[in-house]
């Protein structure tokens, strides 16, 4: 996004669905296909929806929302995120203003390297046959490089290979090869490389070759957020004590972290989802991450300083802004130029904030009123859709009851927009 482009649009709550395009069409972001196919309500054409997967019979829509007010590193950024679940936008656009105030989020990824996992069964003395496979180590990456030219080409490849013993006893050892991706997510090119060195491996170490594939737990390729956020901002030091409380209450006990991490990811999915990027690998990596040190642990974490709270984030984080749906969903080319990420590590420090943003908002909510109200409330516009006409028969649905009291996550609802962690 440029410079000159706020992400705080004043009112886009009250603005009907054609004249939050309109805006969106002012900023200057979109190209005219995006355009076209934003206004013409979204979705994905059969045709294309019948090469991306199989025994397709139909396609399954869901609602595209904006979130507003985020500045990461320095830059205002539009969050398209995909999502049925209310208060999830509302409450990270929420949570977004308040961090805003003490200058945003900031953050780093890690260079996109990627690992690919070889595995021996029953190998003789594996002790042995894993300092063989080190001192081959330039071979074992050589092979590697030789089966992804193009990547190679444009200043990716193989970088480091690792050995690691499982059992001695049985004879099992994994090899890591460490891939520098680029751009993209590197799932295939991961899996190429894989395939590709696995009987160099073999003819090394002996043994009977296992599985050859790509790791989710990506330990070279993690994102690293902050975030500042104000006493007044969150209403109070009592409030800010309140999340304080609960973060630490996530790092004793792993029955409250794995829903403080839900409520982390309920953003960051979201924005995934809409950016076209692979959300299981995302989610298995995330939960794997946060299980390293033995015990499950919370990915995010909020304590206090003089005057308010600084929020913390550190998680493995493959995502692409190269290749998969990005090349074939016009939805995902549009979300994509709205979120104005210049490359796959940009874009992960934004999902990453994202995922913050949300676990602040559902914390301040605990910590504050509970976080039942502010979701039940925007819960209940969805339950007015109960009579709504059927698609493509040409009625208006009548508004929810109370439809015209919404909340404004640009305004600083916040106790309005509180984010469900847990789900419905």
């Amino acid at each position: 996004m440029s410079q000159n482009v706020s992400s705080r649009i004043s009112g886009f709550y009250k603005r009907c669905l054609e004249d939050r395009l309109r805006a969106i069409q002012a900023l200057g972001l979109l190209d005219e296909d995006a355009l076209a196919h934003l206004a013409s309500g979204g979705g994905l054409p059969t045709a294309v929806a019948d090469r991306m997967c199989e025994n397709v019979i139909a396609t399954h829509a869901l609602p595209l929302g904006l979130a507003l007010n985020f500045r990461v590193n320095q830059r205002d950024v539009l969050v398209p995120m995909a999502v049925e679940e209310p208060s999830v936008i509302a409450a990270a656009s929420n949570a977004a203003r308040m961090v805003r105030l003490s200058g945003g989020f900031s953050g780093e990824a890690d260079p996109p390297i990627m690992t690919a996992q070889v595995q021996l069964d029953d190998v003789p003395d594996a002790e042995e046959a894993a300092r063989r496979l080190t001192a081959a180590r330039e071979s074992l990456l050589a092979a590697g490089d030789a089966a992804i030219p193009r990547m190679v080409a444009r200043g990716g490849g193989c970088r480091d290979a690792e050995v690691r013993v499982l059992s001695a006893e049985l004879g099992v050892l994994v090899v890591h090869l460490y891939v520098e991706v680029g751009d993209a997510m590197g799932a295939n090119l991961v899996d190429t490389v894989a395939e590709a060195v696995a009987p160099l491996v073999q003819r090394i170490a002996g043994g009977t070759l296992g599985l050859r594939i790509l790791s989710n737990l990506t330990v070279r390729r993690l994102v690293r957020v902050t975030a500042t956020v104000g006493d007044d901002a969150l209403g109070g030091a009592d409030v800010a004590s309140g999340v304080a409380r609960a973060s630490r209450f996530a790092e004793l006990d792993p029955y409250r972290a794995a829903t403080h991490n839900k409520g982390f990811m309920n953003g960051l999915d979201a924005a995934a989802v809409a950016l076209g990027q692979d959300f299981r690998a995302i989610e298995a990596g995330a939960h794997a991450y946060a299980s390293m040190s033995g015990k499950y642990r919370p990915l995010s974490t909020w304590e206090r300083v003089p005057g308010g709270l600084v929020g913390r984030a550190e998680l493995p984080l493959a995502v692409g802004t190269v290749g998969g749906s990005t090349e074939v969903h016009a939805g995902v080319r549009a979300a994509l130029q709205l979120v104005g990420a210049k490359g796959a590590r940009e874009l992960a420090v934004v999902l990453a904030s994202v995922g913050l943003a949300s676990n602040l908002a559902a914390l301040r909510a605990l910590a504050s009123e509970g976080i039942q109200r502010g979701h039940m409330r925007l819960h209940e516009r969805k339950r007015g859709l109960d009579g709504a006409p059927a698609a493509g028969s040409g009625e208006a649905a009548a508004p929810p009851s109370g439809e015209g009291k919404r909340f404004a996550p640009e305004r600083g609802d916040g106790h309005r927009a509180a984010q469900v962690e847990g789900g419905t």
